[in-house]
């Protein structure tokens, strides 16, 4: 039997079967097996297909403070949602490896920063939003402006400096961004301040969305997230502050750098859950949780997401001068989260491994094109480093290089740069 039927159990009878699909669903995914006797054909050997349109997961226990109430433990995902959750998490996975391979290639400059062995993290939480929650993170944004609506093209193209980018090439790795995608902040921490402000905004404007502010176990012992929990719990913000622990600060790890490792627990007045991260159905899960509770009117709350960095802090990081290569070789063959999604959706017969070779050459193809598409493009000309300064005015007097240089902001917005180039 070959690998695709792995899964399909064998009939163990005299009788032989015409195969023929499922008028309503995929041949992939169910058949009908039309039993006929005596079939004059060329006799093939029966067997049932036994694939499910949904299926039921176990996560790991969520660790509570402050709640009565904590997150399902048995949550149902469709087919559709399983190969779903895959493909954005291979499309970051992948989308990665080719950013550290064109960074290495000096096509990438200035900084870039990974989040291979973090996807569950984006994808789980993006999963639980809707079109009208926001979202802001640190300079690991690749993938949540990719999940947010940008498309591999814009990604890679900023992340080359090219006028095809998310924002024109002058954002680069670290300041991309959608609507309701904040960014992309390159300072540790500063979005922690910023989310909270656009949770201010969601409840002084009465509409009943939140903001999940994600930012890292190292920026988790900076000042401004005490400051920022504090006024959202004695203003009851629509606030998910989402702590993704990978055990690392820069080289720095967790146990030498944080008195309290309990990250759930930081907010003190302010409930918190810890969730296995690298499950990315746990993941949605707690994140649906935590905004239905923010909606609520309960105020904010805190998320710890336990996860694991599979590369160094930066790509000019090799990650190992501060962990073992053990430590690295163990958790990419044991908690890597899209391997071990792929085996779970495998196991509970809700796909196949065809299913997930499909997946992968649709995602090589499109990146592959996505590269082609960026290194083709061109820059934007030295004037657009004027705009974009300001919304909404007329053009402003800006300093230039130096003091005494002064100049008129030749365009007021990129857009108009590019209408310009291409008329």
């Amino acid at each position: 039997m070959d690998s695709d039927n792995k899964h399909c159990l064998p009939f163990i009878h005299a009788d032989y079967a015409l195969h023929v699909p499922d008028q309503h669903s995929d041949d992939h995914v169910s058949s009908k097996m039309v039993v006929l006797r005596n079939l004059a054909l060329k006799k093939v050997p029966l067997y049932v297909r036994t694939y499910a349109s949904s299926a039921t997961f176990q996560t790991l226990p969520y660790k509570l403070h402050k709640l009565d109430a904590a997150p399902e433990l048995e949550i149902t995902v469709s087919r559709d949602e399983g190969l779903e959750y895959y493909r954005q998490m291979q499309l970051i996975r992948q989308l990665e490896n080719i950013a550290g391979n064109l960074y290495r290639q000096q096509a990438i400059r200035g900084f870039c920063h990974l989040s291979t062995g973090q996807e569950a993290c984006a994808v789980g939480v993006r999963a639980s939003m809707t079109a009208e929650d926001a979202a802001i993170t640190s300079y690991r944004c690749h993938g949540w402006t990719l999940l947010c609506g940008s498309t591999p093209e814009a990604v890679i193209g900023e992340l080359v400096g090219k006028i095809s980018g998310n924002v024109y090439g002058k954002g680069g790795s670290m300041h991309m961004y959608e609507k309701n995608f904040f960014g992309g902040n390159g300072i540790v921490g500063a979005q922690i301040s910023l989310g909270a402000g656009v949770a201010l905004a969601y409840k002084y404007n009465k509409q009943p969305n939140v903001c999940f502010t994600i930012y890292g176990d190292g920026a988790a012992n900076q000042g401004q997230f005490f400051e920022c929990t504090n006024m959202a719990a004695l203003w009851k913000l629509p606030c998910v502050f989402v702590c993704e622990n990978n055990g690392y600060g820069m080289g720095t790890s967790v146990d030498r750098a944080s008195a309290d490792k309990n990250f759930y627990k930081r907010g003190d007045f302010v409930p918190g859950i810890w969730v296995d991260a690298m499950d990315v159905i746990s993941v949605k899960e707690a994140a649906r949780f935590a905004k239905d509770y923010c909606i609520a009117g309960n105020g904010p709350i805190v998320l710890e997401l336990a996860t694991y960095r599979f590369v160094g802090h930066s790509v000019s990081d090799a990650g190992t001068s501060y962990r073992t290569r053990e430590e690295l070789t163990s958790a990419r063959k044991t908690k890597d989260p899209i391997h071990n999604f792929r085996d779970r959706l495998i196991a509970a017969h809700l796909a196949k491994e065809s299913d997930f070779g499909d997946i992968d050459k649709e995602v090589k193809k499109t990146l592959s094109n996505a590269v082609e598409t960026a290194m083709a493009s061109s820059v934007l000309p030295p004037e657009a480093l004027y705009a974009d300064l300001y919304a909404n005015t007329e053009p402003q007097r800006i300093r230039g290089c130096t003091a005494d240089e002064i100049v008129v902001q030749p365009h007021v917005s990129t857009d108009e740069i590019i209408s310009k180039m291409t008329n």
